[in-house]
């Protein structure tokens, strides 16, 4: 649906992007991360059409933003971390405008009006003017003004800004709703906000695209939590299952505490060679195990958190080599 390709655009000698590519398809909602400065805004702008890029191109359904700005910028709806609307005007008044601007006219524009106000939940606001509403009122006026027309690409910077917790949760909601018939680009700080709602991730750094991977393929790590009665002494034969290269204790628990000699359950970390089937070797493990006589509590993958992803991401010792490996677990 969308295509992104060698996207660049330089400020004098600075490269604020450099080279991006990437491709999202319908129904995608795709989260987009970077410290400040990392290109993720520029990369929005170039996407809407508001910023013209040095190098690089932005096809939506196979059409050239370049060749038909116009008629991409109808299907589009933007929602910028900083909206740009009028304090004077009322909610009703600014979103007809907004529905001016995207083409819609007559029953239409009513009917999608009433469509984004309901949504948004700001029927109540309707005769207000924006610049005597709260901060998450005016949050969810810009999100009713991107959500005008039903777009095939939505662009969303910073969502969920100045919404208290039951907003937030609506609002992943209307994304997800949206998402059923239309392309979501999330631009967020709140990584929270990413593992609730997108299926992918886009990490940047620097102006460059360090990571385009599947959410639960980044969370996924190269070892295995396996709680057991199995002991240390016995555990130590399964290093030689295929594919295992080692494995620690994490803990030892006892359930009777008035003895601590009776130990009932340990937890071992396997680690895994990099291009280890996790299946396979999750089954062989717990084959050996029961046919050792011994029970699983607990067999799983082990997996990081996207804020910790998102350090190393950023860690100066991130190499070329480790970008790819997680890139390429998509």
């Amino acid at each position: 649906m969308l295509e992104v390709n060698q996207l660049t655009r330089k400020y004098g000698e600075f490269k604020a992007v450099d080279g991006v590519s990437f491709s999202i398809g319908k129904g995608e909602i795709v989260g987009l991360l970077g410290h400040n400065g990392a290109g993720k805004t520029t990369i929005m702008k170039m996407i809407s059409g508001f910023l013209e890029p040095n190098k690089g191109s932005v096809k939506v359904d196979g059409v050239s933003l370049a060749d038909a700005p116009k008629k991409i910028q109808l299907g589009l709806g933007y929602l910028p971390e900083n909206l740009p609307i009028y304090p004077e005007m009322t909610v009703a008044d600014y979103l007809d405008y907004a529905a001016d601007l995207k083409g819609l006219q007559d029953n239409d524009k009513r009917a999608e009006i009433k469509r984004a106000v309901t949504a948004t939940e700001i029927v109540e606001k309707l005769s207000t003017p924006i610049g005597t509403l709260s901060r998450g009122f005016k949050q969810r006026v810009g999100v009713a003004q991107a959500i005008l027309g039903q777009p095939k690409l939505l662009i969303l910077d910073e969502p969920t800004n100045g919404l208290d917790p039951e907003q937030t949760q609506h609002m992943r909601e209307l994304i997800c709703q949206i998402a059923q018939h239309a392309t979501v680009i999330l631009s967020t700080h709140i990584m929270q906000e990413v593992e609730a709602i997108c299926h992918r991730v886009l990490m940047l750094r620097a102006g460059e695209l360090v990571v385009d991977a599947k959410l639960e393929d980044l969370k996924r790590t190269n070892h295995l939590v396996i709680d057991t009665s199995m002991s240390q002494a016995e555990i130590s034969a399964l290093k030689s299952t295929d594919g295992v290269t080692d494995i620690t204790l994490i803990s030892a628990i006892n359930d009777d505490k008035n003895d601590v000699s009776d130990i009932d359950s340990y937890s071992y970390r396997f680690s895994l060679n990099a291009d280890a089937a996790v299946k396979n070797i999750s089954a062989a493990l717990g084959q050996q195990i029961f046919q050792a006589g011994h029970q699983i509590f607990r067999l799983t993958p082990e997996h990081r958190d996207l804020e910790t992803l998102f350090r190393e991401v950023n860690d100066s010792q991130f190499h070329k080599h480790s970008q790819q490996e997680v890139s390429h677990a998509a």
